[in-house]
C-alpha cells in the first residue's frame, strides 16, 4: 500500500510541476497587445483620444509611419480639438468586440472645451478596422488627398498647447502614459497627409499566479512520496527477517554467539555503485533534488497570487493638471501646466536671446506683444544708432519658475503670470512675465516684462495645478478697478500727496514713486528754474495704451499689470535759444537724430507695472510689486 501511495504522489506531484512549467512557457499568455489601422482618408491630422489610448491597461506604445517627417504630440483633449479647429482629421477609436483600431474621417469639427469632440463623421467617412481598409480604398499613397481637403492645414509642430512633442525618428516610435483627458495629435508637416500606418501596443499582464503554488505544491507532494517511498522498503525488509521450522517438531537451533572482531581503523565505506540498494537510494534522491530546483525556481513574485493587492495592474498614468484631487467637472482646468510652462519660458528665452542679439524687432515679435514688445521695439532702434546702449533685461535661459499662476479657462485668450530665477546670476533680479495666448493656434507672448523689487510681498495665491480666474477690468470687488487703476498711479506720479488717490497706495515702500513722482520732478524742474534755464519743462502721467490684466489671489485680491506713460516735453522760452541734449549719446539723440534743436523735444518714457490689489473691504493698501522703465519714443517738435 505504501509503495501504491508514493507512486500516486510521484504521479500528482509530475502533474502539479508539469502545469506550473506549463504555464510559464507554452501556456504564457502574450507579453503584448498590438491594434493597427491603415489611414487612408488623406487627412492632414491624426487625432487619438485619451479613452483609445487607455483601452487596455499600462503604458501606450505609439508606432506611425507612412512619412519622412512623422509628427507627434500630445495634449489635453480640449486644446487638441481646439488646436484642430474646422480642419478636417481622422480620428482613431478602439474596437472592444474586434480588439482592432478603426479609423473615421471628420469634417468641419468644433473644438470642444469639455475634453470630448462634438464633430460629426463625413456621410463619405470611410472607416478601416485592424489594418484592412475597406473595399475601394487605394493602396498608394498617392491616392489618400481627396480634393476636397485643404492640403494647406498649418503645422502644429512647436505649439505651446502641447505637453509634450516627438519629430522625426522619435516620433516614429513613442512610448507614453497618459490619462483619459489627453489626447495624442499625429502629423507631417500641415501640407502632406497624416502618417497612413497607426498602431498602438499595450502590454500585457504576465503573471501566472498558480504557477509557484502548483511547482511548490508538487515539490511538496513528491517529498512526501519520498517517505512512503522509504517506509515502504523498510516494511519490505522487515518482512525478510528468520521465520520457524516445523516440520519434525524439534525447536530451531540457538543462534551461535557472535564472534569478537577486530576493530580497525579505516576510512569512509566505499559507495555501492550497483546493487539493488544503490539503485533504490538513487530513485530516492531524484525526485528529491527535482523537487526542490521546481520549487525555487518558482521563487519569482509572478508566479504567486497578489496578496493585499488587485489581481489586474493598475495603470500609473502620468502626473497631467487634467488630473487634479477634488477639481470638479464645472472648474476649468489650468491654461497650462508647469512643465509645460518650463518649455514655453526657455522657447520665449531662446527668441528673446536671439532677437535682442540681432536686434530683430520682428522675430521679438514672436514672442513679444504690447508693452514688452514696444520696449524692445525701440531699444533696438537706440541700439542700431548708438551701438553702446544697454539691451532690455534678458529673461534667464534656464530658469527657476518660483511663482507660476495659470489662469483657469477652457476659452480663450488665456493669460499665465510667472516670476523667473536666473540660476546662473544670483544678483539678478527675478522677473515677473505676463504671458497671453490670443488663439489656439498662437503661441503664448510676454506682455509684460516687469523686475521684481527687493522685498515685494507676494500675496498668497492658488497652486499652479488649480489656477486663478481672471478678474473683470470693472471689477468693484476691488479697492481700484483694474481698468482705473494705471491712471490712479500715473495721478501719484504727477502730483504726488496732492492727488485724490494718494491714501490708496502704499507709497513708503514704492521705489519708483520716489525715483520718478511729484517731488523728482518739481526738484528738476527748479533747478533749471535757479540756473535761469531759457528753456521749460514740463511732465505729462497718463494711462498708457495697454489694458491691465488681473488674476485673483486667494484673499479675494488680484494680482494686476498695468501700464503707465509719461511724457517729458522741453521748449526754448526765447526763439533765439537752441536746446543742447545733456547726453548726446543717450535715447532720446539716437531716436532723434539731433544733439540739439530749436524747437524743442519731447521724450516718452514708459512704465510696466506689477501691482497687488486688496479686496473692496479691505484695509490693505495697493503695493507696487515690481516695474520695468524704458525709453519709448522721442520726436522733435513741430
Amino acid at each position: 500500500m505504501r509503495f501504491v501511495i508514493a507512486i500516486a504522489a510521484f504521479l500528482a506531484a509530475a502533474i502539479m510541476i508539469g502545469v506550473g512549467i506549463a504555464q510559464r512557457t507554452i501556456w504564457a499568455p502574450a507579453a503584448s497587445a498590438t491594434a493597427t489601422a491603415e489611414v487612408r482618408q488623406g487627412a492632414p491630422y491624426i487625432v487619438i483620444s485619451g479613452s483609445t489610448l487607455n483601452a487596455r491597461e499600462g503604458q501606450q506604445t505609439l508606432k506611425v509611419a507612412g512619412s519622412s517627417a512623422p509628427f507627434v504630440a500630445y495634449g489635453r483633449t480640449a486644446d487638441v480639438l481646439a488646436w484642430v479647429g474646422k480642419e478636417p482629421y481622422t480620428r482613431i477609436s478602439y474596437n472592444a468586440q474586434t480588439e482592432s483600431l478603426t479609423s473615421t474621417l471628420v469634417r468641419d469639427g468644433k473644438s470642444g472645451t469639455g475634453g470630448t469632440s462634438d464633430a460629426t463623421p463625413s456621410p463619405t467617412a470611410t472607416p478601416t478596422a485592424g489594418g484592412t481598409p475597406t473595399a475601394g480604398a487605394s493602396e498608394k499613397a498617392s491616392a489618400r488627398t481627396p480634393a476636397s481637403l485643404d492640403p494647406k492645414a498649418p503645422n502644429p509642430d512647436g505649439s505651446d498647447l502641447w505637453l509634450d512633442q516627438f519629430t522625426g525618428v522619435k516620433a516614429a516610435t513613442t512610448t507614453m502614459n497618459v490619462p483619459d483627458g489627453v489626447s495624442v495629435i499625429i502629423a507631417s508637416d500641415g501640407a502632406h497627409a497624416a502618417p497612413d500606418s497607426v498602431s498602438l501596443t499595450w502590454p500585457m499582464d504576465t503573471r501566472t499566479p498558480w504557477a509557484g503554488p502548483l511547482i511548490s505544491l508538487g515539490g511538496l507532494v513528491a517529498a512526501a512520496g519520498v517517505v512512503f517511498y522509504i517506509l515502504a522498503l523498510r516494511h519490505l525488509r522487515r518482512g525478510r527477517g528468520p521465520r520457524r521450522g516445523g516440520s519434525n517438531g524439534r525447536p530451531p537451533r540457538l543462534p551461535r554467539p557472535p564472534r569478537a572482531r577486530r576493530v580497525r581503523e579505516v576510512g569512509p565505506a566505499p559507495v555501492e555503485t550497483h546493487g539493488r540498494r544503490s539503485l533504490g537510494r538513487g530513485l530516492i534522491a531524484v525526485p528529491v533534488v527535482l523537487a526542490g530546483a521546481l520549487t525555487l525556481a518558482g521563487c519569482s513574485s509572478d508566479y504567486w497570487p497578489a496578496v493585499g493587492q488587485s489581481e489586474t495592474p493598475v495603470a500609473t498614468t502620468t502626473p497631467l493638471a487634467t488630473q487634479l484631487p477634488g477639481q470638479g467637472k464645472d472648474h476649468p482646468a489650468p491654461a497650462v501646466t508647469e512643465p509645460q510652462l518650463r518649455n514655453i519660458v526657455a522657447r520665449i528665452a531662446t527668441t528673446a536671446k536671439t532677437a535682442d542679439a540681432s536686434m530683430d524687432a520682428t522675430l521679438a515679435a514672436t514672442r513679444f506683444t504690447g508693452a514688452a514688445l514696444t520696449e524692445r521695439q525701440v531699444n533696438y532702434q537706440i541700439r542700431h544708432a548708438k551701438p553702446g546702449y544697454a539691451a532690455p533685461a534678458a529673461i534667464p535661459q534656464n530658469p527657476k519658475l518660483s511663482i507660476v499662476l495659470p489662469q483657469a479657462t477652457a476659452t480663450w485668450p488665456r493669460v499665465v503670470n510667472v516670476i523667473v530665477e536666473d540660476t546662473t546670476n544670483k544678483s539678478a533680479a527675478p522677473l515677473d512675465l505676463t504671458l497671453t495666448q490670443a488663439t489656439p493656434r498662437d503661441n503664448y507672448k510676454v506682455a509684460y516684462s516687469v523686475t521684481m523689487l527687493g522685498g515685494a510681498k507676494i500675496p498668497d495665491l492658488a497652486p499652479a495645478n488649480i489656477g486663478a480666474t481672471s478678474v473683470p477690468p470693472d471689477s468693484k470687488l476691488l479697492s481700484v478697478p483694474p481698468s482705473k487703476l494705471a491712471q490712479d498711479y500715473a495721478s501719484i506720479l504727477a502730483l504726488g500727496k496732492n492727488s485724490d488717490s494718494d491714501k490708496l497706495f502704499d507709497l513708503a515702500h514704492d521705489s519708483l514713486a520716489k525715483q520718478v513722482g511729484a517731488e523728482f520732478k518739481a526738484q528738476t524742474i527748479q533747478q533749471m528754474i535757479d540756473k535761469k534755464s531759457a528753456a521749460t519743462l514740463t511732465y505729462a502721467d497718463q494711462a498708457g495704451t495697454n489694458a491691465p490684466i488681473a488674476l485673483a489671489t486667494n484673499n479675494a485680491g488680484a494680482l494686476v499689470v498695468a501700464n503707465v506713460l509719461e511724457t517729458q516735453t522741453i521748449k526754448p522760452t526765447d526763439p533765439a535759444a537752441e536746446i543742447t541734449l545733456s547726453e548726446p549719446d543717450g535715447p532720446t539723440a539716437a531716436l532723434t537724430g539731433l544733439t540739439k534743436t530749436s524747437k524743442g523735444l519731447e521724450t516718452d518714457y514708459g512704465y510696466q507695472l506689477l501691482f497687488y490689489v486688496p479686496p473692496a473691504e479691505s484695509k490693505e493698501q495697493i503695493r507696487l510689486l515690481g516695474f520695468a522703465q524704458a525709453v519709448i519714443g522721442a520726436k522733435e517738435l513741430p
